[in-house]
């Protein structure tokens, strides 16, 4: 995508040089156009980038280069950039959910735990299966985030096999107070790393789904990872 920007403060070929240089130095940024002559930026991208992220590649609020957007709606840009970078994992629990609801709609009845556990099935087993697809590429990412990883680098080869095991045993209702206590356990581990990442503002690929997305570490990695806690949570509450 292209969009032009007005940026006002360059009084030279310098300022113009500058200016470019620090804008193509942004992530996701392919093509930069400048122009002291009109005050304008031309950027293409790969993806939407905030505003406020070209404004602190030239020096800030406070900076005497101003960027403003020009012919489009930052905040509806911002909303599309979103959704179409998390688009794979909406349509993944968009898919799990209306599975395991149609489920219990054939049983009938609606029975909480159980669509619980049939939801939670489909979460390990999906998300697993896009692991093992490039275990080698997931475990670099893993490590790079995860806490119990960084320390034992094996773990992050044996969690794609773990949430594998998890995803079986809740398909099977297999000893409901030992999975939902393994999956608290593991769960709990995993959003660790997941909120140091998030807080610290790291710029890490997120390993939820292996190497096949590019997914950036944020919030809805932290949502995903504690429903799993409050799910297994649950039931543990329940079979106690």
């Amino acid at each position: 995508m292209t969009h032009r920007y007005q940026l006002t403060g360059m009084t030279c070929g310098s300022c113009e040089a500058k200016v470019k240089s620090a804008l193509q130095a942004v992530e996701n940024v392919t093509g930069v156009e400048v122009s002291k002559t009109d005050n304008s930026a031309t950027i293409t991208m790969d993806k939407h980038i905030a505003l406020s992220d070209f404004q602190n590649a030239i020096g800030g609020t406070e900076s005497k280069y101003q960027i403003t957007a020009i012919h489009h709606d930052e905040t509806a840009e911002q909303t599309r950039g979103w959704l179409q970078t998390y688009k794979p994992i909406l349509l993944i629990f968009a898919y799990i959910t209306g599975i395991s609801l149609l489920v219990q709609l054939g049983s009938g009845r609606f029975d909480g735990m159980q669509w619980m556990r049939h939801f939670m099935a489909g979460f390990f087993l999906t998300f697993s299966f896009f692991k093992m697809l490039n275990m080698k590429g997931f475990a670099e990412s893993y490590v790079m985030y995860d806490v119990l990883a960084k320390k034992i680098p094996a773990w992050a080869y044996l969690y794609a096999f773990v949430e594998l095991g998890l995803g079986i045993s809740n398909l099977i209702d297999f000893n409901p107070l030992i999975t939902n206590l393994t999956t608290l356990i593991v769960m709990s581990i995993s959003i660790l790393g997941v909120l140091q990442s998030v807080m610290n503002k790291k710029k890490i690929q997120c390993a939820c789904l292996g190497s096949v997305f590019n997914l950036p570490m944020s919030t809805v990695t932290i949502i995903e990872d504690a429903l799993m806690i409050a799910m297994s949570a649950t039931m543990l509450i329940t079979i106690l």
